[in-house]
């Protein structure tokens, strides 16, 4: 068993998640404009039809977890290979640290306004700019097991490429086909999502009101 230690605290691995809820919405993005933007990575977009990919827009609160609790938003693009974790803004000065030290995943700060419950609303903002809104609508009842998976979780942070063991043990699942609206606002991150031609309406959107994870450590790729 390994260990890091992390602004004085030492952190054994693997990284549990106890308790977590979240909620995320698939969308179509081009797979031109999308691969242009993961090209620092080295990894190949996965399209699901001709000239189009994916990205998952996931709100996350951490309730109970070797990292304490806090609340993350990400930007995710299914590759040839797993997901790349391309954006993750987080609130919490620690969890930030940890997570770019430990698994080189790209963490930075951001203020959150999430509320979670049969549907969902949360915004994302930095400096007292709104970068975003993502409110989605009820779902119906699914089984957990389906979307419990491990999952090769990519990230690069300074040139280096990582692959990191990433399992997800949802409890209760609430899913069904659109039911998203975004609402995208200012600074970098929501220009670049309006540069990816994001489709209006959502594929998908799943909450997951009760979450596990487990996070193993890193493996340099590149």
């Amino acid at each position: 068993m390994t260990s890091h230690t992390v602004l004085g605290q030492r952190i054994e691995m693997p990284v549990h998640v106890r308790s977590a809820r979240s909620a995320m919405a698939l969308f179509s993005v081009d797979a031109a404009r999308a691969q242009r933007s993961i090209d620092y990575a080295g990894l190949k977009i996965r399209t699901f039809r001709p000239g189009r990919g994916l990205c998952a827009l996931i709100f996350v609160r951490y309730e109970d977890g070797d990292l304490g609790p806090y609340n993350e938003f990400g930007v995710i693009f299914p590759t040839s290979t797993g997901v790349l974790i391309h954006r993750l803004p987080v609130d919490g000065d620690f969890t930030m640290a940890a997570g770019r030290q430990i698994w080189g995943f790209p963490k930075e700060l951001a203020d959150f306004d999430a509320s979670y419950g049969s549907t969902f609303d949360g915004r994302l903002s930095q400096d007292g700019r709104e970068i975003l809104r993502l409110e989605l609508g009820a779902g119906l009842p699914a089984p957990g097991r389906a979307f419990a998976r491990p999952l090769d979780a990519y990230s690069c942070l300074d040139g280096v490429t990582r692959s990191t063991s990433w399992t997800m043990t949802p409890g209760t699942v609430r899913t069904r086909p659109g039911g998203a609206r975004l609402t995208l606002g200012e600074g970098p991150l929501a220009s670049e999502l309006r540069q990816l031609d994001i489709s209006r309406h959502a594929l998908l959107t799943t909450h997951m009101p009760s979450l596990r994870m487990e996070f193993g450590d890193a493996v340099r790729i590149r």
